[in-house]
């Protein structure tokens, strides 16, 4: 792959792939982290992508600014927590502490983001883990582990021999949300597929879970935008 660069103001950056079997130049916007692919024959020269890519600027502008901006968390910045709004703020002490509307993080602004993602880790297991048990009970199963990974496909998983996965960010949702893939990992110890007897299964231990899943589908994606890789202090 290589890296290249829309000019403009801002410039975009563009993730040039070449491909054996592409006929023509195609163009994609991950809504996970607004990165701007183009897929390109062998063959095709850098500036006739680069051409490309300017014929569709307006189109790509626009979806960039409809996906919003990426949040950089440090003392300052804002984040949801259980679909709440929360601002990040310095705290005393060695604990983060939750409190209403606000995360007090301790230690320094910069380490107030690694600080921050270990602990929302933390709370995320004790969530997901009890709601897992009591999806769990409801159908008289149990699974071997629970892990926690970022994984940017899909919230969660099931595996055959019952080891469940699911991703940490789904703490910065709403509590309904988080139940709900809960629910939709813990029937796969049941049905390892996606039939009508899965969902049955779904809705018979959940309940109604049209809201939580349109949710997802809709506002899923905005839960990548906030990163914790490095210290960032809002003006």
């Amino acid at each position: 792959m290589t890296e290249l660069t829309l000019a403009g103001d801002p410039p975009i950056p563009l993730i040039l792939r070449r491909s054996a079997r592409a006929r023509r130049i195609s163009l994609r916007i991950s809504q996970l982290d607004g990165r701007v692919t183009l897929t390109v024959p062998k063959g095709v020269p850098d500036r006739d992508a680069v051409g490309f890519a300017h014929e569709k600027e307006p189109w790509i502008r626009k979806h960039l600014l409809a996906r919003g901006v990426d949040v950089t968390v440090g003392l300052g910045a804002e984040l949801p927590l259980g679909g709440q709004m929360h601002r990040v703020v310095a705290g005393v002490g060695r604990s983060v502490r939750i409190e209403p509307g606000r995360i007090a993080v301790p230690g320094g602004s910069e380490h107030a983001g690694r600080r921050l993602v270990g602990h929302l880790k933390q709370v995320a297991r004790t969530q997901l883990a009890a709601a897992s048990d009591h999806y769990a009970g409801q159908l008289g199963r149990s699974y071997q582990a629970i892990t926690l990974r970022d994984t940017r496909s899909r919230w969660g998983s099931c595996t055959s021999d019952g080891r469940l996965m699911y991703s940490w960010r789904l703490i910065l949702a709403p509590p309904q949300v988080l139940d709900y893939v809960a629910a939709h990992e813990v029937a796969h110890l049941v049905e390892m597929n996606h039939s009508a007897a899965f969902w049955a299964i779904v809705e018979r231990i959940h309940g109604d879970y049209t809201a939580p899943r349109r949710w997802l589908r809709t506002h899923g994606s905005d839960l990548h935008r906030y990163r914790f890789d490095r210290a960032h202090e809002a003006p």
